[in-house]
């Protein structure tokens, strides 16, 4: 089985992939046409110099697209940027903890949109929470040395290709 690094493109892309090969994950989240996005804050140490934000774009139920969104473009379009350490974020996709627990927490912040809103699609959260998870995930806490180092390079490589 393959194991995707994250934060990085690839996740995102297979992640993608699964969840449009995935009816349960149109069918349990039909009701929902929204722009989220996840702001992942800067760690040095998991090799991620500055803040990233992936985003996804679904219209009822449907995925349109889920990637890594430039800063700008992200508060353009959002309904929701709810922003995290990769810390929290890990816990949130090993399922150690609980979205809507930690948002109520303040652990997850509303960077921008309605609390109301967010506490509308909560109740969703656990299906996207799967959609994610799809994969074998490898956090950068988990690297050893060398590929920390070679990891934090790609992730710098990646921003600059992709212009976020």
């Amino acid at each position: 089985m393959t194991v995707y690094r994250y934060p990085t493109p690839e996740w995102l892309e297979e992640s993608g992939k699964r969840y449009h090969t995935t009816p349960r994950f149109k069918q349990a989240l039909e009701k929902i046409t929204t722009k989220i996005f996840f702001l992942i804050r800067a760690e040095p140490a998991w090799g991620i110099e500055q803040d990233i934000i992936f985003g996804a774009i679904t219209e009822k139920g449907t995925l349109i697209d889920l990637r890594f969104f430039s800063n700008q473009e992200a508060r353009e379009m959002a309904d929701f940027i709810m922003g995290a350490t990769p810390q929290e974020w890990k816990k949130i996709l090993r399922k150690e903890n609980k979205f809507l627990t930690d948002f109520m927490l303040g652990k997850i912040s509303l960077e921008y949109g309605s609390k109301v809103g967010v506490l509308g699609l909560a109740p969703y959260a656990n299906t996207f929470i799967e959609a994610l998870t799809q994969v074998e995930l490898q956090f950068p806490d988990e690297m050893k040395p060398g590929e920390l180092t070679e990891f934090r390079s790609y992730v710098s490589n990646f921003r600059d290709r992709l212009a976020i």
